[in-house]
């Protein structure tokens, strides 16, 4: 799948696209609901189907001191919009000469591009101050001869809408479940396994240690987790997620712990999905307390990861 960089020229084997138009931060059902409306229609007339999505966030942009927030990186978006049929992603960089952009001048953006039709939620805005609704934006399409459609929200059985922030509380309360239901995925954080102060390795519990960049920040706490490898193998795990308060000095980390596992994962790119959340982060008074915990942690882990399905 292709990546194109904001402000590069459309191959001409991508234009005449028909463009996904989101943040799509999550790929949760609602925007896999606009992604998959693209793709059909795409297929439909035989022309590649383009997912858009801006980086940084928009509310990074305009809201510079906010805490991390992510769902996922840019990595994670494109290897989920080619999982759902997609031909490209297309990254739009969100500076002050973008967000300055007015509607009119941003399908103007599109036109160049040679987009031929777009998809968006029925919450999407754009241009200056945005300043431009669907509504808008269908005028304006089609005033260029563009087609435009947009999706409605997608609500679960009870009527509640499916949107980022809900699965972002979701996680700040450590419910697993919810944000893996919303998702069709569990919420998962990738990144390079790096070199800590193995204190792990020499209690018997040796775990690949992750920085939590710009991803939201769940409940600190110990989860059931598995971790994907790059070479595809799938490994159950439980994992502390915090600041590790039984150790000085304090160090923000994801740090699992893979069952029956001993090769070295340093400087690889692994993914952890965060499964279940098991308890909260505690201080405990020596080592003994502290190994008696994990070898529970483990046990309980083991239990809840050998009923729950694989969802990739």
């Amino acid at each position: 799948m292709e990546r194109l960089e904001s402000g590069a020229p459309v191959p001409v084997h991508l234009r005449g696209s028909i463009m996904a138009l989101g943040n799509f931060d999550g790929f949760h059902r609602g925007h896999q609901a606009v992604v998959s409306r693209a793709i059909e229609w795409a297929k439909a007339e035989g022309r590649p189907a383009i997912v858009a999505t801006f980086d940084p966030h928009p509310m990074r942009f305009f809201r510079p001191d906010a805490l991390p927030f992510r769902l996922t990186t840019l990595d994670q978006r494109q290897a989920l919009f080619a999982r759902a049929g997609a031909d490209a992603m297309q990254l739009f960089a969100f500076n002050a000469e973008f967000a300055g952009r007015t509607a009119e001048q941003f399908v103007q953006l599109l036109v160049d591009m040679g987009v031929a039709g777009v998809v968006t939620g029925k919450d999407f805005t754009f241009g200056k101050g945005r300043s431009g609704s669907t509504d808008r934006l269908a005028q304006l399409c089609a005033a260029v001869g563009m087609a435009a459609q947009a999706v409605a929200p997608v609500a679960e059985q009870d009527g509640q809408v499916i949107s980022s922030s809900r699965i972002r509380d979701a996680l700040k309360t450590g419910d697993c479940e919810t944000a893996t239901r919303l998702l069709t995925r569990p919420f998962a954080i990738q990144g390079n396994v790096q070199h800590g102060d193995k204190i792990g390795r020499t209690i018997g519990f040796p775990t690949a240690n992750l920085d939590l960049g710009t991803y939201l920040r769940p409940a600190y706490g110990i989860y059931a987790v598995r971790g994907m490898l790059p070479d595809g193998r799938v490994l159950d795990g439980a994992a502390n997620l915090g600041i590790r308060p039984s150790f000085d000095p304090p160090k923000e980390l994801l740090e699992p712990h893979f069952f029956d596992f001993a090769e070295s994962l340093y400087d690889q790119v692994i993914e952890v999905q965060m499964i279940r959340y098991l308890r909260p982060e505690a201080k405990f008074d020596g080592l003994d307390a502290l190994m008696a915990q994990i070898a529970k942690d483990c046990d309980d882990a083991r239990q809840i990861l050998a009923g729950t399905p694989h969802l990739a």
